[in-house]
């Protein structure tokens, strides 16, 4: 393996690969530089003299400037690095046009279509309360429920989408609850759902049941537990009723342009945006070439990289929502006096990520190559086929979840560090270096650790990936499936009464 990587022939500085010790020389473009201090791996090594003020420059792009004049061989870091960025910028529409080096294979996977036309890859029995009072009720009523049933297929699983809102909540944050969780109960991996309710909460399951509009009565149940003498026994009734409904339900051969797949990081490292993000961004275009869909969200992590996605905006009407999507968040920092550079996190940092940035121009890899065709705001539903960008933070169960509010039967999440969480869809966690991938095997469920390896296709390691997406998206289990870590988590931003 090799010891160091220059990512663009325009960099002022090389990423450790391994963990280097000082004093030790390296040839960087045919020059010897001598390590000045050990570096980890992941972090970043000047392979020439950066004077003060002096932009550093990787992927080709500046993500800071030196605080102080930076020789040849020191680590570049949070030490000597400042961000350039601040405030609310102006933006011109440069558009620039790429190709798509991937042709149509008309690859298949199966999966449940849907009376409506959706498709899911999980035939799952939800419970979806309206208010997070009812939790405990619901875990009752599943208890009860796989008590009597025993076998509970054709269901591939039971589960209560918990959360802890629903009342006491005003104006915005009152109807983003209501259209998660709306948005919820009309995804094609649930092949039924309970939504039950309090009685007494804001989340008024009456009105909630109105704006879900057309449903299928035999797959979609409703109840009030304050209604009700046995609410346990009425929902356990319920359950049975959506169980006889979908008895038949099977799986059959569906083009992957019906996959809908949301595109996440967290917990990155240095390798974020050389292994795994780029593998992303790399697969991202082969699903747009099948005629499928893939999302990108977490804006605060497209800053200093948004002009790179403003590029690939498809019409100047796509463009002025990437502005207004990008300037819109950074209005919601500003409006409760926080720093809107305020990243990356303690474990980024640890990891060899600098400023913002750095992250962000990483980050932004998996959204590869594609035009983007749509911005969605928080709550809204994927009407477009394509990359579309989706308003949400930075914190991973609250953009994954939106992921899966809009429609995506799956997210792909990449990291350096590790997590063991997992959204109500399958969350497929694919780590940036193998130490992960080897330390964590029960979270990680696929390694790019390997593209840092000699010898290794990146053209391989997409195949491999595509065939295991095809194998999750048919019914295989990811991790958080296997451990049962599935949560569901709502933006908030205002008070609480």
């Amino acid at each position: 393996m090799k010891k160091f990587l220059q990512i663009h022939e325009k960099d002022n500085i090389i990423i450790a690969l391994i963990d280097l010790k000082k004093d030790e020389t390296l040839s960087v473009n045919d020059t010897s530089i001598l390590l000045k201090e050990d570096i980890n791996r992941g972090h970043k090594i000047a392979c020439t003299e950066i004077k003060e003020s002096e932009n550093i420059i990787k992927y080709g792009y500046p993500i800071g400037h030196a605080l102080t004049t930076i020789a040849a061989g020191e680590h570049v870091h949070t030490h000597n690095t400042k961000t350039n960025l601040s405030g609310i910028q102006d933006y011109q529409y440069t558009p620039v046009q790429t190709l798509n080096p991937y042709k149509d294979e008309k690859r298949t996977f199966k999966g449940y279509r849907r009376e409506n036309g959706n498709v899911g890859i999980r035939n799952e029995l939800w419970i979806v309360p309206t208010v997070g009072c009812v939790n405990g009720i619901a875990d009752k009523i599943i208890k009860r429920f796989e008590k009597h049933v025993g076998d509970i297929s054709p269901f591939d699983n039971v589960l209560v989408l918990k959360h802890n809102y629903g009342c006491s909540q005003l104006g915005d944050d009152h109807e983003n609850t209501k259209q998660i969780l709306l948005n919820a109960v009309h995804h094609p991996n649930a092949g039924g759902v309970l939504v039950l309710g309090l009685g007494c909460e804001n989340n008024q399951l009456p009105e909630f049941k109105k704006a879900l509009g057309t449903v299928n009565e035999g797959r979609v149940k409703f109840l009030i537990s304050q209604a009700v003498g046995d609410e346990i026994e009425e929902g356990f009734k319920l359950l049975k009723e959506i169980y006889e409904n979908a008895k038949t339900d099977k799986r059959e051969d569906i083009s992957l342009s019906e996959l809908k797949i949301g595109l996440k990081c967290g917990g990155s490292d240095g390798f974020s945006g050389i292994t795994a993000n780029p593998l992303l961004g790399r697969f991202s275009d082969y699903l747009i070439a099948q005629g499928g869909t893939t999302v990108l969200t977490e804006v605060p992590e497209m800053f200093g990289a948004e002009t790179r996605l403003m590029e690939h905006a498809a019409n100047e009407e796509v463009f002025h929502k990437v502005v207004d999507l990008i300037n819109d968040f950074k209005a919601y920092f500003m409006q409760h006096n926080q720093p809107v550079y305020e990243n990356p996190s303690p474990g980024n940092k640890a990891g060899g990520i600098t400023t913002l940035e750095d992250k962000s121009l990483g980050c932004t890899q998996k959204a590869g190559t594609s035009t983007v065709v749509d911005v969605l705001k928080y709550g809204e539903v994927l009407k477009t086929k394509g990359l579309n960008l989706l308003s949400a933070p930075g914190n991973d169960l609250v953009s994954s979840s939106a992921l899966a509010a809009a429609g995506c039967q799956m997210v792909l999440f990449t990291t350096g560090r590790g997590t063991p969480f997992g959204s109500f869809v399958p969350t497929l966690k694919i780590s940036t270096n193998k130490q992960l991938y080897e330390a964590k095997p029960h979270w990680i469920d696929f390694n790019a650790g390997i593209l840092l390896e000699d010898g290794v296709s990146s053209d391989q390691v997409l195949n491999d990936f595509i065939d295991f997406i095809t194998k999750v998206a048919s019914g295989e289990l990811v991790n958080n499936e296997k451990n049962d870590f599935r949560e569901i988590a709502i933006f908030k931003s205002g008070v609480t009464l």
